[in-house]
């Protein structure tokens, strides 16, 4: 019974389409003078936000060398107990 309603359902979607829904689709798609400008502006800050985070990381780590970055983080003491560090396998 559950196929036969489907089927019906479908059949009847698929002989009557509903065009009044396609008619009025175009009226949002309505190119003007303004069209290439928008696209152009919503694209803008696509390109330029990561070259601009790029220049600015570039820019705060461009002096930092391998022995700086070790001297400024903090060194692991050695009381400090890792857990299943010193188990041996069996």
């Amino acid at each position: 019974m559950k196929r036969l309603i489907t089927s019906l359902l479908f059949t009847g979607l698929a002989i009557l389409p509903i065009t009044s829904f396609a008619a009025d689709s175009y009226r949002w798609l309505h190119v003007t003078i303004d069209t290439p400008w928008m696209i152009f502006l919503f694209l803008l800050p696509m390109v330029l936000i990561p070259a601009i985070l790029m220049a600015i990381l570039y820019w705060k780590f461009a002096g930092r060398t391998p022995e700086t970055e070790k001297k400024t983080q903090p060194a692991k003491s050695n009381s400090e107990v890792v857990p299943g560090q010193n188990e041996t396998i069996d």
